[in-house]
C-alpha cells in the first residue's frame, strides 16, 4: 500500500496550514513528522485520513484517489491523548473495543489480540483513571490497532510521556512495521528517539526535510524551523 501525497494546500478559515506539500509513503515503513506547535503536523494526518478537504493538490492511495470512504477502509487515526477523557468510568479493555464501532466495517481484529500485541493485556481490567500516561498512549495504539488498516496516522502519541515509556512504545511501533504496517507518526522530538524512525519529515506549513534522521540533521543544521518561512 503506497501513499502518495502531490502537492496538497490545506486552508484553517483564512489561514494556509499546508502549503504545496508532497511525499510518499512506502509499505511496511516507519516515518515520523516533526516540526514546532502550529505547524500542521495534526492538519496533515487529518487531511489524509479524509477529515479537512484539500485547497489544492492531491492524495493517492495504490495510485487511486484517497476518498473519504477508501480512507476509512484502509487507514486508521490514533488521536492525541488530550482527546480522550481518561476519567470516563470505563476499562482498557472497553475502550479498545470502542475501536471497533471507530471502524465501522468487517475485519475488525480481535481486542485481546491487539491489547497483546502493544503490552497491556495484563491491565486490560483497569479503568482509565488508574494508567500512567505511557499506558494510557499504548491502550490509544490498541483502540487503532482493532481498525483492519495498514496504514496508521498516530498524532503524537509519545508526548509527555516519561523516557522509558517511550521507549517501549517506539519499540512496539517498530514491531507494527516489521509486521508489514505502515506508520507515520507526529512528534515534537528532535532528540536520539528520531534514530529509531526509518525516515523523517520536516513540517513548518510545507515541508522543509525528507530523509533519514541523520541526512535531515545534515540538511537542516542549526535551523529553527519556528522562525522559517515557505516560500
Amino acid at each position: 500500500m503506497v501513499l502518495r501525497v502531490s502537492e496538497i494546500c490545506v486552508r484553517r478559515g483564512e489561514q494556509l496550514a499546508l502549503d504545496r506539500v508532497s511525499f510518499t509513503l512506502a509499505p511496511g515503513s516507519l516515518t515520523a513528522l516533526v516540526g514546532p506547535n502550529g505547524a500542521g503536523k495534526s492538519t496533515l494526518l487529518q487531511s489524509i485520513e479524509g477529515q479537512l478537504p484539500l485547497a489544492a493538490g492531491t492524495i493517492e492511495l495504490d495510485g487511486q484517489p484517497l476518498t473519504l470512504s477508501r480512507a476509512r477502509q484502509q487507514l486508521a487515526l490514533m488521536p492525541q491523548r488530550g482527546e480522550i477523557a481518561w476519567t470516563f468510568p470505563i476499562t482498557v479493555r472497553e475502550l479498545v473495543a470502542l475501536g471497533r464501532l471507530v471502524a465501522q466495517r468487517p475485519g475488525c481484529c480481535d481486542v485481546e489480540a491487539a491489547l497483546q500485541r502493544v503490552g497491556m493485556a495484563s491491565l486490560a481490567d483497569r479503568r482509565l483513571d488508574q494508567l500512567s500516561g505511557g499506558q494510557q498512549q499504548r491502550t490509544l495504539l490498541a483502540r487503532t490497532l482493532v481498525q483492519p488498516a495498514r496504514l496508521l496516522l498516530l498524532d503524537e502519541p509519545c508526548a509527555a510521556i516519561d523516557p522509558p515509556s517511550r521507549t517501549e512504545l517506539l519499540r512496539v511501533m517498530r514491531q507494527l512495521r516489521d509486521a508489514g504496517l505502515t506508520l507515520l507518526v507526529s512528534s515534537h522530538d528532535w532528540g536520539r528517539d528520531l534514530d529509531a524512525y526509518d525516515r523523517v519529515l520536516v513540517l513548518d506549513r510545507c515541508l522543509l526535510a525528507d530523509g533519514t534522521p541523520q541526512q535531515v540533521r545534515q540538511s537542516l543544521g542549526d535551523l529553527r524551523v519556528g522562525n522559517h518561512c515557505c516560500g
